[in-house]
């Protein structure tokens, strides 16, 4: 007999990405609210014979979340479910969204070890895609994670942690949704703690050749780059014990809205109807960006605003290799014809062990590239593959790549391990959709 169906389904609703160009109609969308809900909406999908995706966010850029089965949008699940002060361990609803969890985490004196510049994800997209800061001593989110429990196609709720199924662990932390659908996560919390952060120009020569030394220095170092431009805009940011000085309301929005939003906006709009203006007005917004500095908690200081929809890739390469590349990349950016107004992004990220993590036993840079929603972004990513492919580099899951199992496999020491922990645990693949069939095989 089948389970019975949630009332709140919405049959035939179309769901759209954060940057508006990834889209999909499922046969139904299911709001899920309290576990046994979740685990009812995943039970009725599997009677119907519907793959499942869940989503929430939608910051991805690639399309990991879309399905034409069941989507369950897993916002509602957003609850602290249980805090331990002396050990620092915080299980959460997997909904919960990066920010909103930062806000509340700080009630209680504890914070994420480390952050991404982009809080609105979910807490399970996120670690599904191995969603990253930067700092050579820090890793992805995923390695934060301490126990994750699952929603199998089964009906089941199993919970995976590093001291019972250590393998299955190492594939669940970092999961692309392909192995079930997450209820809850239990992080390893620090004390809450303060950034300094220091945004400075630098020529751009000058800090290629300086970066190793630039990310040994700092805990967490990153810079940007326009193309046209020989001018770094370098972010360093230090742990200190100082007391949070929050920025000037008016000169925070000044910076964070009028100069790294309406500026750039400014840029793509002139740039689609004027692609021959994109160097000056690139050298323009470069110059721009004078000295700051900035004391605040930790997540107040790593999140950035972001207004100007565009799209993205994103690449993890041995760190070695992270000067060659962007200059090469940046000699790509710089063709006329591919008409590149937004800038590269170069963060640090530690090794780890989750299987399919782009930084999966090995210190990686990241780099990332950007375009304006509207533009054609085709050639341009394709180039910057071609260059990171040369380096045996791993794709971000959240970002755009062009990446099959046949070219991923070689680069991922523990593929095979992937592979069978799937077989296992989703041997009738509920969980797949396009991207899965494309990246897993």
């Amino acid at each position: 007999m089948g389970r019975k169906r949630k009332k709140d389904a919405e049959p035939e609703t179309t769901w759209t990405n954060w940057a508006g160009d990834q889209t999909c109609t499922p046969q139904r969308i299911v709001h899920p609210r309290t576990r046994e809900g979740l685990v009812a909406a995943v039970g009725a999908a599997v009677d119907d014979g519907h793959q499942i995706k869940a989503s929430a966010g939608g910051h991805s850029f690639s399309d990991i979340a879309l399905t034409d089965g069941v989507m369950l949008r897993v916002d509602a699940l957003n609850h602290i479910l249980d805090i331990d002060q002396s050990s620092g361990l915080v299980k959460i609803e997997a909904g919960a969204t990066l920010g909103d969890l930062s806000r509340r985490l700080d009630r209680h004196d504890r914070a994420f070890e480390n952050l991404g510049d982009i809080d609105h994800q979910s807490l399970a997209g996120a670690l599904a895609t191995a969603t990253h800061g930067t700092g050579l001593r820090y890793g992805n989110l995923a390695t934060q994670v301490e126990a994750v429990e699952t929603v199998l196609a089964d009906g089941t709720i199993r919970e995976f942690s590093a001291s019972d199924d250590a393998n299955s662990f190492r594939a669940v932390r970092v999961g692309l949704g392909a192995l079930g659908v997450t209820y809850s996560v239990t992080l390893r919390t620090v004390p809450a703690y303060s950034i300094h952060r220091v945004d400075r120009s630098a020529p751009l020569e000058e800090t290629l050749d300086s970066l190793p030394r630039l990310a040994e220095d700092n805990d967490h170092f990153e810079f940007f780059v326009f193309p046209h431009t020989d001018t770094a805009l370098l972010r360093e940011s230090n742990r200190t014990d100082a007391a949070a000085t929050p920025p000037n309301p008016a000169k925070r929005y000044l910076n964070d809205v009028v100069i790294e939003n309406w500026a750039l906006g400014a840029i793509a709009a002139i740039g689609r109807v004027a692609p021959a203006t994109i160097p000056r007005l690139s050298r323009r917004i470069t110059s721009l960006a004078g000295r700051t500095s900035r004391l605040d908690q930790s997540f107040r200081v790593f999140a950035s605003e972001r207004r100007v929809r565009f799209t993205e890739m994103e690449y993890a390469i041995p760190r070695a290799a992270a000067s060659e590349v962007v200059r090469r990349v940046l000699e790509l950016a710089s063709r006329p014809e591919l008409a590149v107004g937004m800038p590269i992004e170069v963060r640090f990220v530690a090794a780890d062990d989750a299987l399919l993590s782009p930084a999966h036993e090995r210190d990686s840079c990241y780099i990332a590239v950007h375009m304006f929603r509207g533009l054609d972004w085709g050639p341009y990513f394709q180039g910057v593959e071609t260059i990171m492919g040369e380096h045996d580099g791993r794709p971000h899951w959240g970002k755009r790549h062009g990446q099959t199992a046949s070219t991923l496999a070689s680069r991922y020491p523990c593929w095979s391990e992937f592979v069978a922990v799937r077989d296992q645990l989703d041997p009738d693949r509920a969980f797949a959709n396009d991207f899965t069939a494309r990246v897993l095989g």
